[in-house]
């Protein structure tokens, strides 16, 4: 059955059938009850499946997330809500040396079923501490799996299959496609959880991206098409671990590799992708590979937001870069 949805009711409709399946799953956050969370994603979640299994928290991200630890020792899977992206940082230290490391130092005794939900990026107008990417410090952070949705389809099933998992997932959910609607088959097969896919086939050029940046790079490929060049876009969906074994294969075939996030540059997830796509498709690259990425700057004023994030012009001029059309 397929059914037009937006992102925010395609992970309320997979939170709600998670809590259905499982009693012992939870939400946590700031606002997650009543007013169903800022941007609406656990709204009704509360009403139907009361207090005990919906809770307000106070506004305190290390206390959410140690109080969720706490709980899954209990036989809990909570599914916590960080409000924005850029207020993940007093919980960091419980993330990174608590949920991230208790099942090796356990031996394998202790498991970790929580879900870390973190809208996370730019391009809504928003002011200061809520247009953050702080994707890559969870995903170099070893015990942690880190995934991004990038449309509906994917937030339905991905929320699910997170919250199925015995490991502790930061899911980060790209805010500014919230309120984009498109087609979710709610009766298909769903991808395994750790695997990129190809959403659109091309030739000429292999663009790669995850989350709020795959749609950019879809707008970007059906520009070049006009100009006659046939762009082949990857969503990664796992950042930890990646799934890039797609990649290699696309590389292998169109010999140019374009990586494009709204992180900072340096250090940033592009810059590992470009190093293993380097190491396995050295005789197939015909050009270095290429990033498109956030700046190495503090996130501007949302006024000027839009020349900080990558877009269309910045991602065809990388590919023109690329194959050697401009110099």
């Amino acid at each position: 059955m397929t059914e037009r949805m937006s992102m925010v009711k395609a992970l309320n409709s997979g939170l709600r059938l998670a809590m259905e399946r499982d009693p012992q799953v939870l939400v946590m956050g700031e606002d997650v009850g009543r007013l169903g969370g800022v941007f609406r994603v656990t709204e009704g979640l509360q009403k139907d499946f009361g207090e005990g299994r919906v809770m307000d928290t106070p506004l305190a991200e290390s206390g959410i997330v140690g109080t969720a630890i706490g709980l899954t020792f209990r036989g809990f899977r909570p599914v916590i809500e960080i409000q924005f992206d850029g207020f993940v940082y007093p919980a960091y230290d419980q993330i990174v040396s608590q949920v991230a490391k208790l099942h090796f130092r356990s031996r394998g005794h202790v498991r970790m079923p929580l879900v870390i939900r973190i809208p996370f990026g730019g391009g809504i107008g928003a002011v200061e501490h809520h247009s953050e990417s702080p994707e890559g410090q969870f995903a170099l952070t070893a015990g942690l799996k880190v995934v991004s949705c990038a449309d509906p389809h994917d937030a339905y099933w991905m929320i699910q299959q997170a919250i199925a998992s015995d490991d502790p997932v930061v899911f980060m959910e790209p805010k500014r496609r919230y309120w984009e609607s498109g087609d979710v088959d709610t009766g298909s097969a769903a991808l395994p959880l750790w695997s990129s896919r190809v959403v659109r086939a091309g030739s000429d050029a292999t663009l790669i991206a995850y989350g709020p940046m795959v749609k950019t790079c879809l707008d970007s490929a059906e520009a070049a098409r006009e100009d006659g060049l046939d762009l082949e876009v990857i969503d990664l969906r796992t950042l930890s671990p990646l799934d890039l074994e797609p990649v290699f294969e696309s590389v292998r075939r169109t010999g140019h590799a374009i990586v494009v996030h709204e992180a900072a540059r340096t250090l940033g997830l592009g810059a590992e992708i470009a190093a293993r796509v380097t190491e396995e498709c050295f005789y197939s690259l015909e050009s270095p590979v290429h990033r498109v990425t956030g700046y190495d700057l503090p996130y501007p004023p949302s006024r000027v937001e839009h020349d900080f994030l990558p877009g269309l012009d910045r991602i065809l001029d990388a590919v023109d870069h690329a194959r050697g059309l401009r110099g």
